[in-house]
């Protein structure tokens, strides 16, 4: 076997190994639900696989992971670009809240390389409230193609039910598959109705995860090489007390 068929017949194996390893992990956003006017707000960005808990340290991102981007939308609709340290097993950010209401922090990250024939688009969210105002609290704040929301995050509690919004290309993504995981790592697949909702009651108190998948069919080139399809992931912590 010649030298350059052995490195495709690698290059091959590789994407059956490293492919599903892949979709089985996720860039996630954590951060306190609730926050302070004039108080630095600390936001962690994570990649791993939440149900086993298993964290991917921070230099082990493969390709170009870590240059994700991490902005910040205030309740009157000022983005604030934030830029993030790797420590031992994350990246960290701050921001400072300067007004009252809801404010959206949203993480963004198309992967330079094609894995196989599939580009990976990574999206998460979180929803930080500070004081007693509602302003900004809407779906329609997160600006990535793909979100989950949940209007009432700040409130979260054991045995109360939770509302969720699942939104593609600013629309209610609707009859699509919703992932919930328990702190335990516990997973429960939901589908959304014809207003891109679901539901669910928290049996445990603990950091929930949703996640939305969604694989779009569109040929094209990226960073010069083909790709039959878009995979992309929406992520969203919430906080049960």
């Amino acid at each position: 076997m010649k030298s350059n068929t052995l490195k495709k017949f690698a290059l091959f194996l590789f994407m059956l190994v490293a492919t599903p390893q892949l979709f089985a992990h996720a860039l996630w956003i954590e951060t306190k639900a609730t926050g302070t006017k004039g108080k630095a707000q600390e936001i962690s960005v994570f990649f791993g696989e939440f149900s086993d808990n298993d964290i991917t340290k921070a230099d082990k991102w493969f390709s170009d992971l870590k240059d994700f981007t991490l902005v910040v939308i205030s309740p009157s609709k000022k983005e604030t670009k934030l830029t993030a340290t790797a420590l031992d097993n994350k990246y960290q950010a701050f921001f400072t809240p300067d007004e009252e209401g809801v404010y959206t922090i949203v993480m963004h990250h198309k992967v330079k390389d094609v894995y196989g024939t599939m580009v990976l688009d990574y999206n998460s969210s979180a929803n930080v409230t500070v004081g007693n105002a509602a302003k900004g609290n809407e779906a329609t704040a997160n600006t990535n193609v793909i979100s989950v929301f949940s209007k009432d995050v700040a409130a979260a509690k054991q045995k109360a039910k939770i509302n969720i919004n699942a939104l593609y290309e600013g629309k209610e993504a609707k009859e699509q598959k919703i992932k919930v995981i328990a702190p335990n790592g516990w997973e429960k697949e939901l589908w959304s109705n014809d207003k891109g909702e679901i539901s669910f009651t928290p049996i445990w108190p603990g950091n929930y995860m949703v996640e939305f998948a969604y694989t779009e069919k569109s040929a094209g080139e990226h960073n010069g090489k083909k790709y039959d399809e878009i995979w992309k992931m929406a992520t969203y912590l919430i906080s049960v007390k």
